[in-house]
């Protein structure tokens, strides 16, 4: 298929976003998983100890930390992002290295595969921004704290685990999900625009073929119907 190299590029710097955005999104993940102890604090339920006996400081209270798979989910998206990304931003250098582009069959199969990606990452960054405003309530006791989330990765939860930058890994792997979801967005629609081109491309093909043979057929046949001119008869000079 000819190459619309413009068009191509975008789709190479948007590829190049989301290997960055989904960095942004699995090594935060990863800091907090390995601070939590491989526990997920997403849609985490617990209460705040009311300080009884006289003098004892009050304490966090975990019923059940959140499930693993509300944190592996939006990690999965992220790596898939950043493999994906990296596979089509090399695939396109090496389509404008060659001027050629996918063919009809490859360029539907990426549109369908940015739709089923998108769904995910949609439905990820919504799991993760109510799981992590969940996690909010309880650690500041539905704002009855004196403190912000933010601030209570400074306050001593008394946790057996390190919680004193889950609100930077968390706040940061959201706004990066949702960074990761638009680029998703921007993918379907680059990538049917790529489609509408090889479609145009495979329509107009077979036409200008069938348009130039025409053409041809007609000119050989135009010269093969003209009377061929009276042959030269030699003159006697005297």
């Amino acid at each position: 298929m000819e190459l619309d190299r413009r068009l191509l590029l975008v789709h190479c710097a948007v590829h190049g976003l989301c290997v960055a955005a989904g960095l942004l999104l699995v090594v935060p993940m990863a800091l907090n998983g390995s601070a939590f102890k491989g526990r997920c604090a997403l849609f985490s339920s617990g209460y705040w100890s009311s300080g009884q006996p006289a003098g004892e400081e009050p304490r966090l209270v975990l019923h059940q930390w959140g499930p693993p798979a509300a944190c592996q989910f939006a990690t999965f998206v992220g790596i898939f992002t950043v493999l994906y990304g990296a596979a089509q931003c090399w695939r396109g250098l090496l389509y404008l290295h060659g001027r050629h582009d996918d063919n009809l069959f490859s360029s539907f199969l990426t549109v369908l595969l940015s739709v089923c990606v998108l769904f995910l990452s949609g439905g990820a960054s919504i799991i993760m921004s109510l799981g992590f405003s969940s996690w909010c309530d309880v650690v500041t006791n539905n704002n009855m704290r004196p403190y912000s989330c933010a601030d209570s990765q400074l306050v001593a939860l008394h946790l057996d685990v390190d919680t004193s930058s889950f609100y930077t890994d968390l706040s940061l792997a959201q706004a990066s999900l949702w960074a990761v979801t638009s680029l998703w967005l921007a993918q379907f629609l680059l990538s049917f625009l790529r489609l509408f081109h090889s479609h145009s491309q495979h329509l107009t093909g077979p036409c200008l073929l069938r348009e130039k043979e025409m053409l041809l057929g007609s000119s050989l046949s135009s010269s093969s119907s003209s009377p061929s001119p009276p042959p030269l008869t030699p003159t006697l000079l005297i």
